[in-house]
């Protein structure tokens, strides 16, 4: 009888575990592995990749270049003993790879060629910052990459002369830019980001622009001889941040042509196959929230631009020409789902490949990256919500999976069950999507707690990808609702402008209409309403539990409560009055108020956590503060949790990702019946 119910007791323990291990659990993040950037080569036959994996020991990231066969065999690492590999860029003619990377576990970064035929590799470069954005000239005997150049720092005195050996407080931090700070950065070196070239066997690199402007996205003129390139060179160009051109630049730094002059953005500049023309990004800035890009087409010297009407009300990116110069590719997000597609020259739009992204580890956001074989083959990011990036290989009408990085942690294990749902906003009647997430082992019979998690931006969208942190509610129990409300990004320009001068507003609406068509189906525990979201999320939470009672609890991440503080702190303080609210906060203190969810703090009986990063520039902590002071003040249950060197991005760090969503199942599970 005792062995009888040692028997039972050891099986009921074993069936637990099991049950456990077969779901998504917070450890299991420092298991996951991703493809970010896979290039394949101009013959279309071999694909080298950056392999992201989580370091449990170091608490970060760690990068390494992979390279496999377009068939998926022969998969194997490229290197061996260089650190934080990246930015691998096949050579023309497809016998060399250039990448950066350090040669230690250092932060210093140069760059590196490997010989295909000998299997070599060397660093070519002895570089005094980091460089970034590799490409070979046509004639693969030049790298050109962009590398900030540092300025002398602002100094209004000479100090007193120190006497040795004395130990004094530093000396004080002073700016007079509009632009100081960056979040995940902190305090902005004084300089400017810089073109070099260095020659692809090694040497001295030869800086190319020289002007006192921050230079961007760049591509090589066919005659190996000179560059185009986005800046703008306006005098005013620090309160002209919205606007840049287009300028080419001989590679001796003689030349500089300025080749667009419209009001916004220019940018994206590829050069066709043949060297006559300029296929560029960019829109003539109508001073609204949203605005999507135009494709236009110019000969190389400026003239004779042309705009390429594609027919597609959706913002493209990351253009690529064919190999014939009859055709550009490119990549947008509909309806929640990166999309790689291409056109002709006269607009004629083919859809290839769906499902790119999964490089973006937290919440199921866009983003993914593409490469084109010289016979049309395409390497791209594949994922799907139950997969981070692998690598999907395009070729003809054809689709190939070509790695499965995640196999041995994600197999066998119950995900739940992601679906789409559409619904119409009771405000006027407009379609809005969003995504439910059903909790492993879902019994439609059962009611369960929902969770809503509102998106950031708002100029952003969630979609069907891959998400750690969806994944670990809906294994806590939860059903999850994420939508994407009016202002969200994939839905076209008038759906995105929707918030302009009036955010939050509507957007309310649609979420709560969307809690309403998912109760309506029956397995939601009505009397378990949670929500939560980060930063736009964040101001979302807040603002919806400042206008209803509905939730049990909420947790407001990283938020803006008060617009008028916000637009004078954070990072990107000079980039709201006019495009987002009406006026700069002091012309115009009613408007902005009256969207501050700080308005309406007095309304709110929801016990709240928030939480923020404490290095967090783009919604400083002093928002976050606001909050939790006033409930604290009107005695509403709160509490108030500070992540540790976290910037805006709180959950950068695979242990921060963990911790936040522990601390929010927490709150949720307290007030859980």
């Amino acid at each position: 009888m005792i062995r009888f119910l040692f028997f039972l007791i050891f099986f009921q323990f074993g069936f637990d575990t099991l049950k456990a291990n077969n779901t998504f659990r917070n450890l299991d993040v420092f298991e996951l592995q991703y493809v970010r950037d896979p290039q394949i080569s101009p013959d279309g036959t071999k694909i080298v990749y950056v392999r992201t994996e989580m370091d449990i020991m170091k608490d970060g990231r760690t990068s390494s270049l992979w390279i496999i066969n377009s068939d998926g065999t022969n998969h194997q690492k490229l290197t061996s003993n260089i650190f934080n590999e990246s930015n691998p860029v096949w050579s023309p003619d497809g016998k060399r790879i250039s990448f950066i990377s350090s040669i230690d576990d250092g932060n210093g970064s140069e760059i590196h060629v490997y010989w295909m035929n000998s299997g070599q590799y060397s660093s070519i470069s002895q570089l005094d910052g980091s460089p970034r954005s590799l490409k070979w000239s046509p004639d693969g005997n030049y790298l050109a990459f962009i590398m900030f150049v540092p300025e002398k720092t602002l100094q209004l005195v000479s100090p007193p002369r120190k006497p040795k050996n004395a130990n004094w407080a530093e000396k004080p931090r002073i700016t007079d830019r509009l632009k100081h700070e960056a979040d995940g950065l902190g305090y902005m070196k004084e300089g400017f980001s810089q073109i070099f070239m260095i020659s692809s066997t090694g040497g001295k690199p030869i800086q190319v622009t020289t002007e006192k402007f921050n230079h961007y996205a760049f591509d090589w003129m066919s005659g190996s001889d000179g560059l185009v390139f986005s800046s703008n060179y306006t005098e005013d160009w620090e309160y002209d941040f919205r606007n840049s051109e287009i300028y080419s630049i001989s590679v001796n730094g003689s030349n500089l042509q300025q080749l667009t002059d419209r009001n916004g953005p220019d940018m994206g500049a590829a050069v066709s196959p043949d060297g006559k023309s300029i296929a560029y990004l960019g829109y003539e800035d109508k001073v609204q929230t949203y605005q999507i890009n135009n494709l236009t087409i110019m000969d190389i010297d400026g003239s004779n631009k042309r705009t390429i009407n594609i027919e597609l009300d959706r913002n493209i990116e990351s253009l690529k020409w064919s190999a014939d110069g009859k055709n550009l590719y490119f990549m947008y997000d509909n309806y929640g789902n990166t999309k790689i597609a291409t056109t002709n020259l006269t607009g004629r739009v083919r859809k290839l490949i769906d499902d790119v992204g999964g490089t973006s580890i937290g919440r199921p956001y866009g983003g993914g990256s593409f490469s084109v074989s010289l016979k049309g083959e395409i390497s791209y990011t594949l994922t799907s919500p139950y997969h981070p990036a692998d690598i999907g290989f395009y070729e003809g009408n054809s689709f190939k999976r070509l790695t499965n990085l995640n196999n041995d942690l994600l197999r066998g294990k119950d995900l739940g069950v992601i679906e789409e749902i559409w619904y119409n906003s009771s405000v006027d009647g407009r379609k809005i999507q969003g995504w439910i997430a059903k909790p492993p082992g879902f019994d439609k019979e059962k009611k369960y707690p929902l969770i809503v998690e509102n998106h950031g931006g708002p100029i952003s969208n969630y979609g069907d990808r891959f998400s750690p942190e969806i994944l670990l509610y809906s294994a806590a129990g939860y059903v999850v609702f994420y939508p994407n409300p009016r202002g969200s990004t994939s839905y076209g320009e008038e759906f995105g402008n929707l918030l302009y001068r009036n955010y939050p507003g509507d957007d309310y609406h649609d979420v709560m209409d969307g809690v309403d068509k998912v109760i309506e189906l029956g397995y939601i525990d009505m009397e378990n309403l949670f929500v939560t979201g980060g930063s736009a999320g964040g101001i979302m939470t807040a603002w919806i539990i400042g206008k209803t009672d509905r939730f049990k609890a909420s947790a407001v991440i990283k938020p803006v409560m008060n617009w008028i503080s916000k637009t004078l702190v954070a990072d990107n303080y000079y980039g709201y009055a006019h495009s987002r609210y009406d006026g700069q906060p002091w012309e115009n203190f009613n408007h902005y108020w009256s969207f501050s969810p700080i308005s309406l703090v007095g309304n709110i009986e929801t016990p709240t956590m928030v939480m923020v990063g404490l290095n967090d520039l783009r919604t400083p902590p002093s928002e976050s503060k606001q909050l939790y002071h006033a409930l604290k003040l009107r005695k509403i249950e709160t509490v108030y949790v500070e992540i540790p060197g976290a910037y805006h991005n709180i959950s950068n760090k695979p242990s921060q990702l963990i911790t936040k969503i522990d601390h929010i199942l927490y709150w949720f599970n307290k007030y859980r019946d």
